[in-house]
């Protein structure tokens, strides 16, 4: 078919920071190269955010050492503040993802703040990206679904939207399904409106799979035009801070799926594979996904 999909590895971060035990800073820069060696170009590499709320982020200024100067992948760290942007810069990071919530419960749950102060500051987090010439993505949390206060509106997404419209035009924009209680149709129809509309870079959906829909939706997300997508290897992950909400989709489904439909990714799956497989040993781990639990020849190309 000729058309290519880039997917963005978030289990360094979005998964990593759902288990509580800390993982050794090794074990996690292994991960990490393992990923790259797979094939991944885009990764989250981790967050900048106050040890005190994700105490698995503790490490963070240690891993970006580690990869600092690396060519051929594009590294990103989220940050919550112009505190983490400043952190991110000085670490030699060229990507900053930055997150807010449609929904203000979420948002006062997530980043303790009103979505207001939110939106303030990443006004002054888009002022150090321009300045320090780095990469900008703006995360839409709980854009179809809140875990407190239920189904959140379509219009509610895009007056948010609107509201950071000015500042984000040099930025890619991820719509979030932070419970994964979206449907593929709302999905769709939420991209096609909001594509719409403008105001961004590009755009990039981040979907989880607790109610199963998380590689279907990315596929409706594709049919509105949306190319980038995230995942987490062995769907590793869960937001702390969202109640019920259980692991990304996992990358090697997402991988899986495009793939099999002539849609490149450039990422090896078994390769891919193996890394899911380390991950799905840490303690602790929520893990999600079902292409590593099927028998592995099925599982690669030509299988």
């Amino acid at each position: 078919m000729g058309e290519r999909v880039e997917i963005v590895e978030v289990a360094p971060r979005d998964g990593f920071q759902s288990i509580a035990e800390p993982l050794p800073t090794e074990e996690k820069i292994a991960i990490v190269e393992g990923l790259i060696a797979a094939g991944c170009r885009r990764i989250e590499l981790g967050s900048f955010v106050s040890p005190g709320a994700v105490p698995q982020m503790a490490d963070m200024d240690a891993i970006a050492a580690r990869f600092r100067g690396r060519q051929g992948v594009r590294l990103a760290a989220l940050v919550p503040n112009v505190k983490g942007a400043e952190r991110a810069r000085a670490a030699g990071l060229r990507e900053l993802v930055y997150v807010f919530s449609v929904s203000e419960a979420h948002n006062r749950n997530n980043v303790r703040r009103s979505v207001d102060e939110s939106i303030a500051d990443f006004r002054a987090v888009a002022r150090v990206a321009q300045d320090a010439r780095m990469a900008l993505r703006l995360d839409v949390s709980t854009c179809f679904d809140c875990p407190f206060t239920g189904a959140v509106a379509a219009d509610d997404v895009m007056a948010a939207l609107g509201r950071v419209r000015e500042i984000a035009e040099d930025a890619e924009i991820a719509l979030c399904d932070t419970t994964g209680r979206a449907n593929p149709m709302q999905v769709r129809a939420l991209f096609a409106r909001a594509m719409a509309e403008g105001g961004a870079r590009g755009w990039a959906f981040h979907g989880h799979d607790t109610f199963g829909m998380g590689v279907a939706n990315a596929l409706f997300a594709f049919e509105a035009g949306v190319r980038v997508f995230d995942g987490s290897a062995a769907g590793l992950g869960g937001c702390p801070f969202a109640p019920g909400a259980t692991g990304n989709t996992a990358t090697e489904d997402l991988v899986f799926a495009f793939e099999e439909a002539g849609i490149a990714t450039g990422i090896d799956r078994a390769a891919l594979l193996a890394v899911a497989d380390r991950i799905a040993r840490l303690p602790g781990a929520c893990l999600g996904g079902h292409l590593r639990t099927v028998p592995r020849a099925r599982a690669l190309p030509g299988g």
